[in-house]
């Protein structure tokens, strides 16, 4: 039995607001339609016919879908992307030269396009996208990025910048999209959409080769998916169900795989979600059974999918940069004997255990400033649990 067949004054009023919204599709064709849908939702509210969530909630997306698909809400919709686009690709190639952080990211895209290993504090998602911009508009990654000011010559830098000038400009239409389906009005998507489109640091800081219009790109798709699923709720299982809620999943893998401070989209969909499911736990029509599957279903798009991806990320980044570089010496001497070009490569790493000092001992070489090769131990904590027969005792005299 569902909520409306349970109440059946809610049913009437929900149907009422359904069929006031009917009458609005009637006049979608004109710039009416939209004001219509916005102020039937307020008077619904004001008249506490809209007051249970779940109805309030069909009711707000099937405003917002109506708004979208009308003439005048399409109209809108264009206008926005438009503006968001000419105003983040104007004049890209200006200034020539390197401008503030270009210097470390444009420097990594270079890094992942020459295949030199290198350590950052950032998850790799942002730089290697950026890097394959760059191998894709033709950049061959040999511009040194030393210092803001260098000019960039014959280089080809402009694809990454449009790279990052593209995901810039869908903030904006994602900004619309977001506050059009939260509130079916029309007005605050407009404003909401003009105050980004027109925001001096959102259009700077969408015109460099950063990681940021790359991270706000995948959080503003993440809080939009999730708006999205919510509006699904009458449709639990259905295809664009499980499509939303799989979208808001990538999206999260993706805001982390760029910097760690996406963890707080994370943080915003994890509290939207057991909201959601303590609601349908407190459902008697819902059995036990099918509280498991949402659930599970959420579990496994918006946790499992979400690590699998940035794991993934990770395992691109280890797999592309396989020769020697600026990196090397935040990793041991086994993991730099694989990277091509380094002094230890294919060499063999013998590993000991010491029982005086209950440690491994790895074994390798370093180049003095005298040229020289001296043999070097370095000392590690013996795992719990983990023994070896090979003993060895080592006596190094300077």
């Amino acid at each position: 039995m569902s909520l409306q067949n349970r109440h059946p004054g809610l049913r009437h009023r929900a149907g009422g607001a359904s069929l006031q919204t009917a009458k609005v599709v009637q006049n979608s064709g004109s710039c009416e339609g939209p004001n219509t849908i916005g102020s039937s939702f307020q008077q619904c509210h004001a008249a506490g016919d809209c007051s249970n969530s779940e109805t309030s909630m069909v009711f707000r997306s099937t405003g917002a879908s109506l708004i979208a698909n009308s003439r005048c809400g399409v109209c809108c919709f264009v206008l926005v992307i438009l503006l968001s686009f000419a105003t983040r690709f104007y004049n890209l190639s200006e200034p020539a030269h390197v401008c503030w952080d270009e210097t470390h990211f444009g420097k990594m895209g270079s890094y992942y396009i020459n295949g030199t290993f290198f350590f950052d504090v950032h998850p790799p998602l942002g730089k290697m996208l950026i890097g394959l911009a760059g191998y894709l508009s033709g950049y061959n990654g040999t511009f040194p990025f030393q210092k803001p000011g260098d000019r960039y010559e014959q280089h080809s830098y402009v694809g990454m910048r449009a790279f990052c000038a593209f995901l810039g400009s869908c903030l904006v239409p994602f900004a619309y999209l977001i506050v059009l389906e939260l509130t079916a009005s029309l007005p605050a998507a407009l404003l909401a959409a003009f105050i980004l489109i027109f925001d001096t640091g959102c259009i700077t800081i969408s015109q460099y080769i950063l990681l940021d219009p790359v991270l706000m790109f995948f959080i503003m798709g993440a809080v939009l998916s999730m708006a999205r699923f919510n509006s699904q709720k009458n449709r639990p299982f259905s295809a664009s169900w499980w499509f939303w809620l799989a979208i808001t999943g990538i999206n999260l893998g993706g805001a982390l795989g760029v910097k760690f401070v996406g963890v707080f989209v994370i943080l915003l969909v994890g509290q939207n979600t057991a909201c959601d499911l303590w609601r349908l736990l407190g459902d008697l029509n819902i059995t036990m059974v099918s509280f498991g599957k949402h659930l599970l279903a959420r579990m496994l798009c918006l946790i499992v999918a979400p690590l699998c991806l940035y794991t993934a990320f990770f395992a691109v980044h280890f797999i592309t940069l396989n020769k020697s570089g600026p990196g090397d010496g935040f990793y041991s001497s086994a993991f730099q004997s694989r990277l091509v070009g380094n002094t230890l490569h294919n060499a063999s790493m013998p590993e000991c255990r010491s029982k005086k000092f209950g440690v491994w001992i790895h074994y390798h070489t370093e180049e003095c400033s005298d040229c020289r090769w001296l043999p070097t131990f370095t000392l590690a904590p013996l795992p719990r649990g983990c023994w070896s027969k090979a003993t060895t005792d080592h006596s190094v005299y300077s």
